[in-house]
């Protein structure tokens, strides 16, 4: 998808679905465990709400999209809540060119846009800036989804076989995506929330 079409969501007179104006449920506990600390990236933060979670808990954290407008909105909920936490239109493919390395990655429902060729290109690129040691905690639309409505179904097994050399899955729970209610026909999702660790060198 292009930039211009993701800019699309967030210009709308209404918020697109997965924009609740609050963190996932799913990273809220995942906070209040303490487990979103030291540096922390948040790929597709679309306006922020992750990012920001993270660094009220304590992180150092920086928010990456594709599109402009989202980290614009981003940006104005930092200053308007004064919490500090940067954000940057970057491209998930080429995390590399932050030249950053991070403690802890978030994709709070990125993973399922991609098509193969892409999904392997982003899994590269996390392994870039995801130190040794260090942790992703992925969120995406399950398989046990029923319809055929909204983003591509992904399994387990599609999950394992992603993450494969150099990760170590370490859990994939089911859980629940909050959606905003309007386009989608409910108001949440059944959702995979998997614990990575990057393979220690």
């Amino acid at each position: 998808m292009t930039t211009p079409s993701w800019d699309a969501a967030y210009a709308a007179s209404t918020p697109p679905p997965w924009d609740l104006g609050r963190p996932q449920p799913a990273f809220a506990r995942l906070a209040g465990e303490g487990l979103l600390t030291g540096q922390v990236l948040d790929v597709g933060c679309g306006t922020g709400e992750q990012t920001l979670l993270a660094a009220s808990s304590g992180a150092e954290a920086l928010g990456v999209d594709v599109s402009p407008l989202a980290v614009k909105q981003a940006r104005g909920k930092a200053a308007a809540r004064g919490v500090k936490a940067r954000f940057e239109v970057a491209d998930a493919l080429s995390l590399s060119d932050l030249g950053l390395t991070f403690d802890t990655v978030i994709d709070s429902g990125l993973f399922h846009v991609f098509d193969d060729d892409s999904r392997a290109r982003y899994v590269a690129s996390l392994a870039s800036v995801l130190r040794p040691g260090g942790h992703l905690y992925l969120m995406c639309f399950s398989d046990r989804q029923p319809g055929e409505f909204g983003p591509r179904r992904v399994s387990q097994d599609e999950l394992r076989a992603a993450f494969g050399a150099g990760w170590t899955i370490l859990g994939i729970q089911a859980d629940t995506f909050a959606i905003n209610p309007g386009l989608f026909p409910a108001t949440t999702a059944l959702a995979w929330l998997a614990t990575i660790a990057r393979s220690p060198l």
